[in-house]
């Protein structure tokens, strides 16, 4: 059963990535409600794993890397149907099932070792970690916008925009919703770490300097943009390579964390 939520939820986010690229090559494309289903539906079969997953292990089911990848790739997944109806970002959807799908994948074909059924975790370390990686959906968000950002700012340019430039939202829409989002993403690692205090984890090692970098480099972006030196295309910029950097790290961080 857990195979089948799976791979349920990777067709899904699979459509909506199809249903994209078929839209857009027939010059047809319209936001639609077929990508907000598809994620939704993907959402509802990645949260059926998770359950049995954590049911079976009697713990939050990230506990190894293809574990994450599917948390992460549901986190996002939640923030976009809160997150996208709010800022009128339905095509935000296009957007994002490729970047679940990519991970959906990686969590299929990575070896996936299951902890003993009679693990218990330190509560305060599941929520470090837990909150660790709701932050980081927060921030795959945020890229996705940083990219439409992007992509609509390159548009304005143009003598002859595309198509999806008619329903890409607001460029000032998009450059709010990268602000709050990643202001959001901010605050969950904050107390991520604060809950790694509580659960009295080292504050030492790589794994600790990693997960430091990536706040440092997302609190001076922030700060540079409530400041107003880091804006428009620069800010857009800087919060999409953030995030890849922290997907480099996260198998680094994870492998770290293991050992630890």
């Amino acid at each position: 059963m857990e195979r089948l939520a799976l791979f349920t939820a990777t067709l899904c986010y699979l459509f909506g990535f199809a249903h994209t690229l078929f839209a857009l090559g027939a010059g047809k494309f319209r936001p639609g409600r077929f990508n907000l289903a598809a994620v939704a539906l993907g959402a509802v079969a990645q949260g059926w794993w998770l359950s049995m997953r954590g049911a079976a292990e009697h713990s939050c089911p990230i506990a190894n890397l293809p574990e994450i990848l599917i948390f992460l790739s549901w986190s996002i997944a939640l923030l976009y149907l809160v997150v996208g109806p709010a800022y009128r970002l339905s095509l935000m959807g296009a957007f994002t099932a490729p970047l679940l799908l990519i991970l959906q994948i990686a969590a299929l074909l990575l070896p996936d070792e299951r902890r003993p059924a009679c693990f218990r975790a330190n509560p305060w370390v599941e929520t470090h970690a837990a909150l660790s990686l709701i932050a980081y959906g927060a921030f795959g968000l945020a890229c996705i916008a940083g990219l439409m950002f992007l992509v609509q700012e390159g548009q304005l340019k143009s003598r002859r925009p595309a198509e999806i430039f008619h329903h890409l939202p607001p460029i000032s829409a998009l450059a709010d919703a990268i602000r709050r989002l990643a202001g959001i993403g901010f605050l969950l690692l904050t107390l991520s770490f604060v809950a790694g205090f509580l659960a009295h984890l080292g504050v030492a090692g790589g794994k600790f300097w990693a997960s430091l970098l990536i706040w440092l480099l997302y609190g001076a972006i922030l700060a540079g943009a409530w400041s107003g030196r880091l804006a428009g295309r620069r800010f857009a910029s800087a919060v999409a390579a953030t995030f890849l950097l922290a997907l480099i790290l996260l198998p680094l961080i994870q492998q770290l964390s293991t050992k630890h």
